[in-house]
């Protein structure tokens, strides 16, 4: 069996990069799903809103960070870059190390901050306005990234990583 060839010559699109990012969405639906039937049956969790801000910490912030940061650090490739032929490496090349990973993870927040902290600040309410707040953020974030030289978005800037495309070998 041969090993893939990664090529970082030219960074890979902007729109594979997002498709790989809503594939991995749809991925983390069971993941998020079954954190929050796990916590709900481990902390005997009656009611919806009894112990809601764990229930949102576990299944929404820690459970996505184990994904992301477990396939980054062993194969540099969750599932969904696999299929879309991505790698996340760190600046040399190389895959990256748990503290770059988890820096990465946190710093990907950056998607969804911004857009949330607009909606609250503004004292909107309901869910058009913050699927509008957040088509908003996503698209600056993109912007952002169009514009950078190498087409990196801020979190990949702010941890020294990046996402390079990576090529099968022919035999």
């Amino acid at each position: 069996m041969t090993t893939p060839a990664v090529t970082g010559a030219t960074p890979p699109g902007l729109a594979r990069r997002f498709a790989a990012v809503l594939y991995d969405g749809a991925l983390l639906f069971g993941v998020i799903f079954f954190a929050g039937f796990l916590y709900s049956v481990l902390t005997r969790q009656d009611h919806a809103l009894h112990g809601r801000y764990g229930l949102m910490a576990v299944a929404y912030v820690l459970m996505p960070g184990l994904y992301f940061v477990g396939f980054w650090t062993r194969s540099g490739q969750t599932l969904a870059m696999t299929t879309w032929h991505l790698r996340v490496t760190d600046t040399r090349g190389q895959l990256l190390r748990w503290p770059r990973a988890a820096l990465r993870y946190l710093f990907s927040w950056l998607w969804f901050l911004p857009a949330l902290a607009c909606f609250k600040l503004a004292g909107l309410q309901g869910g058009a306005a913050l699927a509008g707040c957040l088509v908003a953020g996503i698209g600056g974030y993109l912007l952002v990234a169009r514009l950078h030289p190498q087409r990196l978005f801020l979190h990949d800037v702010l941890s020294g990583s990046r996402v390079v495309t990576q090529l099968p070998l022919r035999s």
